[in-house]
């Protein structure tokens, strides 16, 4: 018996040994800023102790230098530089430890991106050469930086900040999200510069963590482009122009000048040939080809070929250009000839032309007693370009003359001046012979002589004369022009005027009326008219006489002018012109007179009337001119034309011999009285109109007013009767008489087919006076015409099958005409397709001329394309005469396109990722979809899918055939049938891999199509559970908002596999309800459990999923410490036997004081909670844990009570603990957060060793407080709670 007992005193002494619970560590990811200065506070470790021992903190490998450790609050601060871009994460070692157990485990810390890397250029710089001739636009190289932030700092947008020279800036850009750079510009290797430097930019997106400020960071590479040079110039010459010289007379072959020409692609530099392509002189210089210089290459003579000679030269490139031409260019060589003095002066005669011929004898002319220069038309030259010549004379008279000029050094003129005038007499010496010599100055052996003959001529000194002073002639007045009135000559005795004396009439009034011959001195009349002795009877002039030299004689004539009759009679008005009216006598006296002497027969007048259509009318007085009417006068016995006028012609004549008349014109205005009626020209008048038109002209009746004068003969015409408003009549003015057109009144249109087909008008003709009227009757006939238009008959639609080829009508136009004669014609109008509600234009049908429809053998009728056609047509009569010919409305005809099924299903491709959890995949699962359309309509577009294969494809990328584990469903959304693809059994969730699934659509017509279907197999590997502490039914409540939750943390679409409770005695520490879920991302791949846990640890999300009753993921690995059985065996059996007796007595004791104490505690923390201090923290204020007090940690039981109820517990009180007992029980007092909180509790579940006793438990309070929660009606007796709270451990 004392055996027995002491090895129980031994367990029960080990069992309170190892009572105590090592602290948790709550949460094991963390976020830090990467840019978390050094000795920022970043996170506090989240671990709790089960028994409120005081924790500390520590930190072990890895990673332990880069933060430091508060070890009583667990506050961590950086103590290194973070670099997120090293590592993302950083794997912590802590140690939490209550002073009995410690507890390691390794955080995860997330750095977070601070932007703080400058984007890297894949190279240091970019050089590169490209042709000059590059297409604009095109690519260049890419400048590609890196930029290892992430995020929006990852991103790196590029620009060209500059471009040396700047004037290259426009000539390249760069695509700002690639790094492209093009060529925006020709390049000009020539024109523009020959290379490029271009500063590239590459600027990340910014971005900030830590700091409030957002950070930008660029970096700079450099690019240097080298334009290579094309050969696309011509060669040019270089320091033009190009002016060289040469001696005449040089020896062959000597160097005059050398051209230079470069090719202007200066990169290429190709060889230059040279050549001479024209001369002036033609063989006088040649050209190096190589070099350029030109050299002499025959005898020069500048006199011969000039001061200068021009050579085109030509530069030619060797090799061809890009566009496969040789380049050449050209350029003037102008070489001036030096001149040399090799020739001597010479004398030249030169013609009009300055064409000069050498002469060595030359010929002059001077007048007696001269005093200036001889011309002798002789020129000296001396061929030499520099020269300089003396002239002078020799022979007999040399003293009579002078040369000039002396000296020259040009080519000149030569002219002998006059010094001794008084020696050149005609009438002593006729000529003079001299000789000129001209010597070259500088080479006086160069000389020539010359011979001139000067002729001396004669003087004009003396001037004519008449033979007497004045002389006196006679002529008859009127006398005809030329009539010679004297010839008068007068001498001169120099010998060059024989002959040659003219003759003219002074002063110049005198020559209206008589001039003189020039060269025969003969007088004679030049006016007859202007002779007139009755004006002036007599003349004086003065005859002059001029010889060559323009010296004048003159003598005096006096001439008289003789009478004849020569004056004809004078009326004394111009014309007459009287009035008299018809009916009426007419008196009138014609008054004439003569100039000639009254006393003769000449001043005598007779008067007469000249005959005349009229003339017999009248008769006239001879002596004294009176004018009367011969009988009665009537104003419409004249000519009409003649508007009453007669014209008669007077004469006046004298009586001389012979004898002279004048005449006059006598008009006499007949003036019209009106005594005429009108009269028609016809009795009656006939007509015909057509109907219906307004304002027709229907016909003209004519009528006639004898009377001339328009007041009396003008005549208007109206309709008296018988028009009936129908007809208007207007009055037109012809040459003979008045016209009458009648038309149809314009605001009425006859009508054939009314009741008056004829008219019978009544037209009067009255004159102005309305005193005078005539009548005639008028018939209109009233004609049919050709007015109506067509209309089109109702058109019934038509209905064409697709792809038809009919050859025949399929339909027709029909029209109607009211007119008998009638030839209607059809014209297409237009023609519309009808597609998705909208009309477009087409020719799929034609329209003939008679109305048919056929099909246009160029088109295919496609129901697809258009299942309606509405044709709109017109139709014309041919024989319209009146209006228009055409239908007022045009005819419409529908022709409805009939489907056939020529169209096969196709699939609707979509970008959508389909995953089957195989776990979940029951029969009838839902795993995916596919939809499909038919362009054929109506039953034809029906559509049935099907599953004709399913293979599955490993990991390993080995495929295999299955058995049919799928199948589709057809369904169908408007116009588009969807296939929804499920499960026909259940799936291996072993399998791992994707499905391929072979799905067919086939159309009522057999016509189908198929496609294959990824379907990606997610295993159990990847099943994740997680606790709530809701019950079953709350969670499937809220099961849509805890699906939100998980894919907002995720990121991940959430299948839920199975929804389960759990017993009362394990949702203790495991939750009320399981959910087993996938976690399945679009493109295949799932989330394992942890994978879970960390994203959901994220405060963004845990909250939200905290609210919603989540208690855990699985089961989180503590770690225990390890203890030493053998150990505390020995331990217990030395001190067993000391303290057996003291636990046996104060066993209870203890227990209870240890009760009292943890109520103190939660009384401790509920008044701190009820505390107010500005200095409070928000640090761990409960001892045992590092709870803060706003999160109301109950240090009893771990389980967040009110803290506002007031524990005021007495240590005496055994009621205050049945109150405190049914706080601890209860969970009513929880609020839903502090109930979230509960994941924090650890579960355990005791194994029960006889499921038909009574629950053993491990602490008697346990069972205590079980029989409690039995008092309060618990359903199962058999489930307890354990609190490892309330173990000996305090013992």
């Amino acid at each position: 018996m004392e055996g027995v007992t002491g090895i129980l005193l031994v367990l029960c002494f080990i069992g309170f040994s190892n009572a105590n619970t090592s602290p948790t560590i709550n949460k094991v990811v963390y976020t830090v800023c990467e840019d978390a200065p050094i000795g920022a506070h970043v996170f506090t470790v989240d671990a709790t102790d089960t028994e409120n021992d005081p924790l500390t903190y520590s930190l072990a490998d890895p990673n332990e230098g880069f933060f430091t450790l508060d070890k009583n609050t667990g506050s961590v601060s950086v103590s290194k530089t973070l670099n997120r871009e090293a590592s993302n994460t950083i794997q912590l070692g802590v140690i939490v430890s209550d002073g009995h157990t410690n507890t390691p485990r390794e955080l995860t810390i997330i750095l977070s991106d601070a932007n703080d890397n400058r984007p890297t250029f894949q190279q240091s710089s970019y050089d590169y050469t490209i042709q000059e001739d590059t297409a604009v636009g095109t690519s260049l190289f890419r400048a590609q930086a890196t930029d290892i932030d992430s995020s929006s700092g990852a991103v790196v947008q590029y620009s060209i900040d500059e471009v040396t020279p700047t004037a290259g800036l426009s000539l390249f850009r760069i695509v700002n999200t690639t790094g492209e750079v093009r060529l925006n510009g020709q390049l000009n290797f020539t024109a523009l510069s020959t290379f490029y430097r271009l500063k590239i930019n590459a600027t990340d997106g910014g971005g900030r963590c830590y700091y409030n400020t957002t950070n930008y960071f660029s970096s700079i590479a450099f690019s240097i482009i080298t334009v290579k040079d094309v050969p696309d110039l011509d060669p040019v010459f270089i320091g033009i122009p190009y002016v060289g010289r040469v001696a005449e007379n040089s020896p062959l072959g000597k160097s005059v000048f050398k051209v230079t020409a470069l090719d202007q692609d200066t990169g290429v530099n190709d060889d230059i040939i040279y050549s001479i392509e024209d001369s002036t002189a033609e063989g006088l210089f040649s050209i190096s080809s190589p070099r350029g210089v030109i050299s002499v290459l025959s005898n020069i003579d500048r006199e011969d070929i000039g001061d200068t000679a021009t050579l085109t030269v030509k530069a030619t490139e060797s090799k061809p250009n890009i566009h496969g031409v040789i380049a050449n260019t050209t350029a003037k060589v102008q070489i001036n000839i030096i001149d040399v003095n090799d020739n001597g002066p010479e004398f030249y005669k030169c013609g009009d032309e300055l064409d000069c011929v050498k002469e060595s004898h030359f010929t002059g002319e001077v007048v007696e007693h001269w005093l200036g220069a001889v011309s002798i038309n002789m020129t000296v030259k001396d061929l030499d370009k520099i020269t300089n010549m003396r002239l002078t004379l020799e022979g007999v008279d040399k003293n009579v003359f002078s040369v000039q000029p002396q000296f020259t050094m040009s080519d000149s003129i030569v002219q002998l001046q006059v010094r001794e005038p008084q020696e050149l007499d005609f009438e002593e010496k006729q000529q003079m012979v001299l000789q000129i010599i001209a010597v070259d100055e500088d080479q006086p052996t160069f000389q020539s002589t010359a011979t001139v003959t000067i002729n001396i001529k004669d003087a004009n000194d003396n001037s004519p004369k008449f033979l007497h002073g004045s002389y006196k002639l006679n002529v008859t007045e009127h006398s005809p022009v030329g009539t010679t009135l004297d010839t008068l000559t007068a001498d001169d005795p120099d010998t060059m005027d024989q002959g040659n004396i003219t003759y003219s009439l002074l002063p110049d009034s005198i020559r209206l009326y008589f001039d003189v011959e020039p060269h025969t001195g003969r007088v004679y009349v030049k006016n007859a008219t202007l002779l007139d002795r009755e004006v002036r009877s007599l003349y004086s002039a003065t005859l002059q006489a001029r010889d060559t030299d323009d010296k004048p004689g003159s003598t005096v004539l006096e001439i008289t002018v003789t009478d004849i009759n020569d004056h004809a009679p004078i009326i004394n008005r111009d014309t007459y012109r009287e009035f008299v009216k018809e009916g009426e006598a007419l008196t009138l006296k014609i008054e004439a007179t003569d100039a000639d002497d009254s006393d003769t027969k000449n001043s005598q007048i007779v008067f007469g009337i000249v005959p005349s259509n009229y003339s017999d009318n009248f008769t006239i007085n001879p002596d004294t001119g009176v004018l009367r009417n011969r009988g009665e006068l009537d104003r419409e016995a004249l000519d009409p034309k003649l508007k009453g006028m007669i014209e008669l012609n007077v004469t006046a004549t004298d009586k001389g011999t012979p004898s002279l008349s004048t005449m006059v014109t006598v008009i006499i205005i007949l003036e019209d009285v009106n005594d005429n009626n009108p009269q028609f020209k016809v009795s009656s008048y006939k007509f015909s109109v057509k109907e219906g038109e307004k304002g027709a002209f229907v016909g003209s009746v004519q009528a006639e007013d004898l009377d001339q004068t328009a007041e009396f003969h003008r005549i208007s015409f109206s309709i008296i009767d018988g028009s009936f408003g129908s007809f208007i009549i207007r009055t037109f003015a012809e040459e003979q008489g008045y016209r009458g057109n009648i038309t149809v009144d314009p605001d009425i249109e006859l009508d054939y087919e009314s009741t008056r087909k004829q008219f019978q008008l009544q037209v009067e003709a009255t004159d102005l006076e309305q005193a005078n009227k005539a009548t005639v009757m008028v018939t209109v006939d009233v004609l049919d015409v050709n007015d109506e238009r067509p209309e089109f008959n109702p058109a019934d639609s038509v209905t064409v099958k697709e792809n038809s080829n009919i050859s025949g009508a399929v339909g027709s136009f029909t029209a109607q005409d009211k007119d008998g004669n009638h030839s209607l014609v059809y014209e297409l109008e237009s023609i519309k397709c009808s597609s998705n509600s909208s009309l477009t234009p087409c020719s799929w049908f034609i329209l003939d001329p008679t109305g048919e429809i056929r099909l246009n053998p160029k088109h295919t009728v496609d129901y697809e394309q258009c299942d309606q056609v509405l044709m709109e047509a017109q139709v014309v009569d041919e024989y319209t005469e009146k209006g228009e010919n055409n239908s007022v409305t045009t005819g419409q005809m529908v022709i409805n396109i009939e489907d056939i099924n020529d169209n096969a299903p196709e699939f609707i491709l979509s970008d959508s990722v389909f995953v089957v959890v195989s776990e979940s995949a029951s029969k009838g699962t839902s795993v995916a979809g596919v939809t499909a359309t038919d362009r054929d309509s109506g039953i034809n577009r029906q559509i049935d899918f099907k599953v004709t294969r399913v293979q599955f494809r490993d990991t390993n990328n080995q495929t295999s055939n299955m058995r049919m584990l799928f199948e589709a469903i057809t369904t169908q959304q408007k116009d588009i049938y969807v296939g929804i693809i499920q499960t026909s059994e259940t799936i291996d969730k072993s399998l791992k891999g994707t499905y391929l699934v072979t799905v067919s659509a086939t159309d009522t017509g057999d016509l189908s199509t198929s496609t294959v279907l990824e379907i990606f197999a997610v295993d159990a590997s990847y099943q994740v559970e997680l606790a709530f502490t809701k019950s079953k039914a709350f969670v499937e409540e809220k099961l849509n908002e805890i699906t939100r939750a998980l894919m907002a943390a995720t990121k991940a679409a959430v299948e839920i596999a199975s929804i389960r409770s759990v017993t009362a005695e394990a949702s203790r520490v495991s939750g009320n309800t399981i959910i087993v879920a996938y976690f399945v991302y679009s493109n295949g791949t799932a989330l394992t459990s942890t994978q879970v846990e960390k994203m959901i640890s994220d405060p963004q999300h845990s909250l939200r999923l905290i609210e919603l009753g989540l208690a855990d993921i699985g089961k989180a690995p503590v770690t225990e410490p390890s203890n030493d059985p053998l150990k505390y065996a020995m331990f217990g059996m030395v001190a067993g036997l000391i303290i057996v007796l003291a636990v046996l007595t104060t066993s209870l004791m203890c227990t209870r004081r240890n009760y009292r104490r943890k109520l103190k505690a939660a009384k401790a923390m509920n008044s701190a909670a009820m505390v107010t201090s500005d200095n409070q923290k928000s640090g761990p204020v409960v001892p045992g844990t590092n709870k803060y007090t706003m999160e109301g940690a109950n240090p009893v039981l771990n389980l967040n009570i009110d803290t506002a109820m007031h524990l005021d517990m007495d240590d005496e009180s055994s009621d205050v603990d049945k109150v405190s007992l049914n706080s601890l029980d209860s969970s009513g007092y929880m609020t839903s957060h502090e109930k979230g909180l509960m994941m924090n509790m650890i579960q355990e579940e005791e194994e029960e060793e006889d499921d038909s006793g009574p629950p053993e438990y491990i602490e008697p309070l346990g069972a205590a407080l079980a029989q409690r929660g039995q008092k309060k009606g618990f359903d199962n007796p058999r489930i307890g709670l354990n609190n490892p709270a309330f173990s000996t451990t305090d013992l």
